[in-house]
């Protein structure tokens, strides 16, 4: 029997798991929905080289990718190594002339690699690098979505960021962001779906809107 239903995989941002997806509902009718975890990479892996052993799970062809933040520049990555129908990046940028100021001083200074990231059990400070929001209202939440706590995957994340430097983005990519993104400021992102009053956290927060929006975007 032939497989005639779309094949979704998401892929969270830094640190967090497939958790952040739990509200975001595709028909099963259309659609078939895949969740790809992280992993520690070995030491001095490139973003290239990860995106080639995450795509060894990635077991339908000509899928949708949809990433969030960091995951969003990995499914990038991906679609360089494999046909895809569409790539779908949230919260998210497609080239490094997108990362806002802080980032590219960071990547030239390499202040980033100061950064405390030692204290990644410390749940709060976690949420503001890889949410960029403070979150001690939220806090029993947020240690439910960000379960990756390894000090080394945290600054191989980090240091991926600062020095992304794509240029070029695939002409099935569709980018939806948040006006009120607090890690990738709208102002620094072109070409975008934007949504209203959305945060860098808008996956969880507004899945609402992604549920009305995305099998729409998919099929387009």
């Amino acid at each position: 029997m032939t497989d005639n239903k779309i094949h979704v995989y998401f892929m969270p941002g830094m640190a967090a798991n497939t958790s952040i997806f739990k509200n975001i509902e595709l028909s099963s009718d259309t659609f078939v929905s895949h969740f790809l975890e992280w992993f520690i990479p070995p030491k001095n892996m490139s973003i290239s080289a990860y995106a080639a052993e995450m795509k060894k799970k990635i077991k339908h062809p000509n899928p949708v990718l949809v990433g969030v933040s960091f995951g969003g520049m990995l499914v990038q990555e991906i679609a360089k190594l494999m046909p895809v129908k569409k790539v779908i990046v949230v919260s998210s940028v497609k080239f490094g002339s997108e990362l806002p100021k802080r980032m590219v001083f960071a990547k030239y200074t390499k202040i980033h690699k100061l950064l405390p990231t030692g204290l990644v059990n410390n749940v709060e400070l976690l949420a503001k690098y890889a949410f960029g929001e403070t979150v001690t209202k939220r806090l029993a939440l947020y240690e439910e979505y960000l379960s990756i706590r390894d000090k080394y995957y945290i600054d191989w994340s980090i240091d991926q960021i600062v020095n992304w430097k794509q240029t070029e983005c695939p002409d099935c990519l569709v980018h939806i962001h948040g006006d009120k993104d607090a890690v990738f400021p709208i102002a620094n992102i072109k070409d975008c779906i934007t949504v209203r009053n959305g945060t860098h956290t808008m996956i969880i927060h507004r899945a609402k809107w992604f549920n009305e929006h995305l099998p729409t975007i998919i099929l387009e």
